[in-house]
């Protein structure tokens, strides 16, 4: 029993390890807001989806669909109607739809994602000093595989909250050309995610060396 325990625990810190990898890589994740952006996002070179469409009839044929083409899919719980933001919402997440991850604006939400073993992206907006300060005191009291601070347009609060956590910081929000992406990632971002599949397709195009050069500061 305790060794089929540690093969699990073993196993998601493999996955978590690759996940990050991707994310080091690519540089840019496809926040996907509707169906037809699916085929979209798979004709790109990207690797990691935050999947926001869709509702609990159709959500796992979608998460199936990128599993099977190796992409890591995270499902933002708020954005997908007909899943409970409680233990038996998460417990339906991991043993039936089986998504690599979720992302939250809810602390509690991350907590009961970790003990279901799914990886979690806390979503931050940074909305007054006060939500900056709470969310980097939930970062360090929970601690999220990653935090998603919105909108990606703030490159100072991006280096500033870098600081202060040693979680790896996405951006999104508001992001519409190609310096955003640069600007975060200069500021200390691991990934920037965007909903917009003409920077996907774009940004997936260019050369890794070039992509990776974006994020030296």
């Amino acid at each position: 029993m305790f060794s089929w325990f540690l093969f699990i625990f073993e196993r998601g810190i493999v996955l978590n390890e690759r996940w990050l990898e991707c994310l080091r890589s690519d540089r840019l994740i496809a926040a996907i807001k509707s169906p037809k952006h699916l085929e979209m996002f798979l004709n790109t070179g990207l690797q990691v989806a935050f999947l926001q469409t869709g509702n609990i009839s159709v959500i796992k044929r979608y998460v199936d669909l990128l599993k099977e083409q190796q992409r890591f899919v995270f499902l933002h719980v708020e954005k997908i109607p007909g899943i409970s933001y409680d233990r038996e919402g998460l417990q339906f997440l991991a043993k039936f739809i089986k998504p690599h991850g979720i992302v939250t604006t809810k602390s509690s939400l991350v907590q009961l994602a970790k003990k279901e073993r799914l990886m979690a992206v806390q979503r931050l907006f940074l909305v007054d000093t006060d939500a900056v300060e709470n969310g980097i005191k939930s970062i360090h009291d929970i601690q999220p595989d990653a935090l998603e601070i919105m909108p990606g347009l703030l490159p100072e609060m991006i280096g500033m909250i870098r600081k202060q956590t040693h979680v790896p910081i996405i951006t999104g929000g508001l992001i519409q050309h190609e310096n955003h992406i640069e600007a975060a990632l200069q500021s200390g971002a691991v990934s920037v995610s965007t909903s917009r599949p003409w920077l996907w397709k774009k940004w997936g195009n260019i050369d890794r060396e070039e992509v990776h050069a974006c994020g030296e500061n």
